[in-house]
């Protein structure tokens, strides 16, 4: 699966931002991912030229997901890897030739930093952010396979409660491509005790042509892989997080 050429730039002159990887050596058989957990800016970027009310909104990162993931690694005892930085710098779900990897706008909010950017600036931050993500991702996944650990890819993200005028029902939501191997069992699961609403494919899919970090990780491997999204608002608080992770990690179980 290809991504796009993007000419790597002089790592000497860099100060490459690694992201946070828990417990690398997990004996878990899954591997989390997120791909948008956290909504820092580095300094030099100024903050993107935004206020922070626009930073702690859903544009910047996915809300809730840190804490998800974090409690789901604790949970199993498995690997993951969260981005260290915010989607309005550089979006790690996104392929390198994808109009929005670097968003001008989102959600009807200009993004005056990512305006009108020089090649050397969309080289860089894809070096200092969105390689180092997936290195790290790789690598885990390959000293899994070295070791002879069979791991199973899951992806985490939240969706607001509403978009473009448009309600969301579905507490939490499990995006799918064509093998649905673990989506099915871990949708019944959910939907078992009948008290949530559950989405299937809503309002996200999972698509190759959009999404990266599964497709790229897991699809291209052949390994049994899920992408979840949580909706914000029933995860607004720790407690909220760690209530929905043990619902999930339940499910997955």
């Amino acid at each position: 699966m290809t991504s796009g050429r993007v000419d790597r730039v002089d790592l000497t002159a860099l100060r490459i931002v690694r992201p946070r990887v828990l417990r690398p050596q997990g004996s878990g058989r899954f591997v989390f991912f997120c791909d948008h957990a956290s909504n820092s800016v580095p300094p030099e970027l100024h903050d993107l030229g935004l206020p922070a009310t626009e930073l702690a909104r859903h544009i910047a990162w996915d809300i809730g997901a840190t804490g998800i993931t974090e409690a789901l690694s604790e949970i199993f005892d498995a690997p993951a890897i969260l981005s260290p930085a915010s989607r309005l710098v550089i979006d790690c779900n996104r392929h390198l030739n994808a109009a929005d990897l670097i968003p001008e706008i989102s959600d009807g909010t200009v993004i005056p930093g990512n305006l009108h950017l020089s090649a050397e600036a969309r080289a860089t931050r894809i070096e200092r952010w969105f390689h180092p993500y997936h290195e790290a991702i790789e690598s885990i996944l390959l000293d899994r396979e070295a070791r002879g650990a069979a791991s199973i890819a899951v992806s985490i993200h939240s969706m607001t409660a509403s978009l473009a005028g448009k309600s969301r029902p579905w507490e939490i939501a499990l995006s799918s491509h064509i093998d649905r191997s673990l989506a099915d069992p871990v949708l019944a699961a959910l939907r078992r005790p009948g008290d949530v609403v559950v989405g299937d494919n809503q309002p996200y899919n999972l698509d190759p042509e959009v999404d990266y970090s599964t497709p790229f990780h897991a699809l291209r491997r052949g390994l049994p892989h899920i992408q979840v999204e949580f909706r914000q608002d029933v995860v607004a608080d720790a407690t909220a997080e760690h209530r929905w992770a043990v619902r999930f990690a339940q499910a997955l179980r």
